[in-house]
């Protein structure tokens, strides 16, 4: 294919943006349409260098403008969104990129790929944090078996979203349905991180508290959760988004048979600890900043990756870096860790709340 891939990107805030970016700048990608519900972000386009480019205010405008020259349609909409508009996309045989997570519930997910093996179309899923260099370095010390048996693996995401976040939006952030909780919408790239290198896990158990966040979310803001390895080992995530001010760590520890790591900073970013025996660790490439969205940060800015990653496997020289499968199993153990939700707790709160607006 000597052409260059023609995307289309449904959903113009921050992640949106950026993709159009990315896209805007890249030598053998071109940007034709974007789509947003709200008018105002796209009268944003201009000022963000984005000319001569379709605009529609939704999914099926797109669709019906029968814009079959585009190869790819970019979803960075809301999160209960991802899946049903993957599905009318594939079904107008685009290929998708999908934002995290690639869907609300497994089963989502499965339709999602039962429709792009119909019509013959890749699904990727955005999970940009195994691009960071210390992500790819732990990787491969891994695989190439340097710890021995892996022991033990602690994830912690110490992360602040505040009213900044929830309240000043005022939209489907903190909305069960819509948002689905943290681990969906801030720490799904760190279970991907977990699962892309050690496997995945059984025997989960999980407790969850919402300590600062009662009047902003539906859902708990902190929670701890232990489980076993498939491939053997312990391990534990604990998170939070009720950190005071600014995110604080996200860090992944292995203990080994054969040595211990730490990767830590506020984004999973720092090797902070490497002993392990007859091994000496090379000098990594520095890690990209975080995604900066003003008062709160994201994960490593490395959605570059992921463009270059479409092109390259449109094109023949590669393959997807982190296929729908993947983006699957990633929504399966955040489901089966929720499982262990009192809904019942949560519904009753979601009801008392709207009782007492009206």
């Amino acid at each position: 294919m000597n052409k260059n891939i023609k995307f289309a990107v449904v959903g113009f805030g921050h992640i949106g943006k950026r993709h159009s970016k990315i896209v805007l700048e890249h030598p053998e990608a071109e940007l034709c349409a974007i789509v947003d519900i709200d008018e105002g972000k796209l009268a944003e386009a201009p000022s963000l260098g984005i000319t001569d480019v379709a605009s529609f205010q939704n999914i099926d405008q797109f669709l019906a403008a029968n814009m079959n020259d585009i190869d790819v349609v970019c979803i960075c909409t809301p999160n209960y969104l991802h899946a049903p508009i993957a599905l009318k996309a594939l079904e107008e045989k685009y290929h998708v990129v999908i934002e995290k997570p690639m869907a609300m519930t497994k089963l989502e997910c499965e339709k999602v790929v039962f429709k792009s093996l119909n019509v013959s179309r890749n699904v990727f899923v955005v999970k940009q944090n195994r691009y960071s260099p210390p992500s790819k370095w732990l990787k491969e010390v891994v695989d190439k078996g340097h710890l021995g048996n892996i022991e033990l693996v602690q994830i912690n995401c110490y992360w602040n979203r505040d009213d900044r976040y929830y309240k000043k939006t005022k939209t489907w952030k903190g909305l069960l349905k819509e948002d689905g909780g943290t681990l969906f919408t801030q720490f799904s790239h760190f279970i991907d991180i977990m699962y892309w290198i050690f496997g995945d896990v059984k025997d989960i158990q999980a407790k969850f508290f919402n300590f600062t966040h009662q009047e902003s979310t539906e859902f708990e803001d902190s929670g701890l959760v232990n489980f076993e390895f498939i491939n053997g080992g312990l391990g534990c995530i604990n998170f939070s988004t009720a950190c005071w001010g600014q995110n604080m760590e996200s860090s992944i520890t292995v203990v080994g048979e054969t040595g211990s790591i730490k990767i830590g900073g506020q984004y999973m970013n720092e090797v902070e600890y490497c002993h392990v025996e007859n091994y000496e660790m090379p000098e990594l490439e520095p890690t990209n900043p975080p995604n900066d969205y003003g008062p709160y940060k994201g994960s490593a800015a490395n959605h570059h990756y992921i463009i270059q990653n479409v092109v390259d496997t449109l094109k023949g020289r590669s393959s997807i870096d982190t296929n729908a499968l993947e983006g699957l199993k990633v929504v399966d153990i955040i489901e089966r860790i929720y499982e262990h939700r009192d809904l019942n707790k949560i519904m009753k709160k979601k009801a008392k709340k709207e009782k007492a607006e009206v």
